[in-house]
């Protein structure tokens, strides 16, 4: 009898641990099968392009050797896909860190006019002030991509309700449109630039080099750190403000530092490749519907989807065009816009 009455209790007690290691090892296989499928991307952008290469050929190039065509056609494809690693990377966490500041499942740095206002800034920049140097560059596409988050917020919190999701989008929609026009105005009228500017304005990687890259990497970085530590308190806010804020959380401080960290992606992306959409919208939905609501899962999955969705959607760009290529942005396109379209579907706009 006392044996019978010390036993621990089994069936329901037990399940919500059960449950709980079942999700665990169900995300611990999607992580890895992510980190496999960015090792089989960085390979295929190595191999493929207007020349086909050998293994041998990429070890070479790997440790240095750039003594026959292929080798140097190898050489030449890394910092390449290493820039959409990083860009997709990018667009992707800063895309996940949107739709949940906002709660909107169309947020995108590019449907929000984020990456819109960033190319507009660099232009202006470009054919105005004679901007030339990176660290300029970058630091325009920052600034042009904050002020552009803070007045679609604004935009959408007039009126009643304040800034409902569907009012975000909405505005994000028409700021998109005139900035996109007003960089069109600029462009226009100076023909010294207007060649550089519209290939840039496509969104792409080809041509990247190592000097390309390096200004980059601590905008990246600062924006990567801030969005990550950002998860928790993204967590708190799906509950709603109201609710954050009871649960102790400084709920202005977790918006301005997610943002932060989405704007500095975002702008540093931009200033390296141009504008490239709709990263930023597919991954972290992709994400959310393997991994679950939990943003300490999504934020670093859409960063490594993100990475995997470039650097495919680049080497995809060369193959169907050879021995032309298409820019990456085009490609994107292709592949968000179905996307974009079956999430409105989904979503009852009265429910946006």
């Amino acid at each position: 009898m006392t044996g019978h009455a010390t036993q621990a209790p089994k069936g329901p007690a037990a399940a919500p641990a059960a449950l709980r290691r079942q999700g665990l090892r169900r995300r611990l296989g999607w992580a890895l099968a992510l980190v496999g499928l960015m090792g089989l991307a960085v390979l295929l952008s190595l191999t493929f392009g207007a020349r086909d290469v050998t293994r041998s050929d990429i070890l070479a190039a790997l440790s240095g050797q750039v003594d026959t065509m292929a080798q140097a056609a190898v050489a030449s494809r890394i910092p390449r896909t290493i820039l959409a690693a990083l860009a997709g990377g990018a667009l992707g966490l800063a895309g996940a860190v949107m739709q949940g500041l906002t709660r909107n499942p169309l947020a995108d740095p590019g449907i929000l006019g984020v990456n819109a206002g960033a190319a507009l800034a660099v232009v202006i920049g470009l054919a105005w002030f004679g901007i030339d140097s990176a660290g300029l560059y970058i630091w325009t596409a920052i600034a042009g991509a904050g002020l552009t988050a803070c007045g679609v917020y604004l935009i959408a919190s007039l009126g009643p309700g304040g800034a409902t999701p569907l009012k975000l989008a909405l505005s994000g929609a028409a700021t998109t449109a005139a900035l996109s026009s007003l960089t069109t105005a600029v462009v226009l009228p100076r023909g010294d630039i207007a060649g550089l500017v519209q290939s840039w304005l496509v969104g792409g990687v080809g041509g990247a080099t190592t000097d390309q890259i390096l200004p980059v990497l601590p905008f990246l970085a600062a924006g990567l750190v801030l969005s990550l530590a950002a998860a928790r308190r993204l967590n708190l806010l799906a509950l709603g403000e109201e609710a954050a804020a009871g649960l102790g959380e400084n709920v202005m401080a977790a918006r301005l530092m997610a943002a932060l960290g989405a704007v500095l992606l975002c702008g540093a992306a931009t200033a390296a490749c141009g504008p490239i959409g709709f990263v930023g919208l597919v991954v972290p939905h992709l994400a959310r519907l393997v991994l679950g609501v939990d943003y300490r899962w999504i934020l670093p999955a859409s960063a490594l989807g993100g990475a995997v969705l470039l650097t495919l959607a680049d080497v995809l760009g060369r193959l169907i065009a050879r021995p032309a290529e298409l820019d990456v942005g085009i490609v994107t396109a292709f592949v968000g816009a179905p996307v974009f379209i079956w999430i409105v579907r989904r979503k009852k706009v009265s429910a946006l």
